[in-house]
């Protein structure tokens, strides 16, 4: 967790083969997952968020294929970022 811009943008683009000026949020947890980054592109420069957890972890969402880029949706990512459990949690069907 020791990277920064360049060094995240980089990351993005070498082994995700992503644009990191894209628009996505690209997420990174470290392994003991209790630290997390965010990076960002908006229009004039990369945004960093950063949270570090005194106790407890980041929950993951739970995937069908696990691999290094996973899509998760917006409301995964706040129940994530704020602490909400996933395991119980289901998604409602809307039509």
């Amino acid at each position: 967790m020791r990277m920064g811009y360049d060094g995240l943008s980089g990351l993005v683009s070498s082994r995700l083969g992503k644009d990191p000026r894209s628009g996505d949020l690209f997420i990174f947890i470290n392994k003991p997952r209790n630290r997390v980054k965010m990076l960002r592109w908006e229009p004039g420069g990369f945004v960093l968020f950063c949270k570090r957890l005194e106790r407890g972890t980041f929950e993951m969402p739970r995937v069908k294929n696990p691999g290094l880029s996973q899509p998760i949706e917006y409301g995964q990512l706040a129940m994530m970022v704020t602490g909400f459990s996933m395991k119980h949690a289901r998604k409602r069907r809307r039509f």
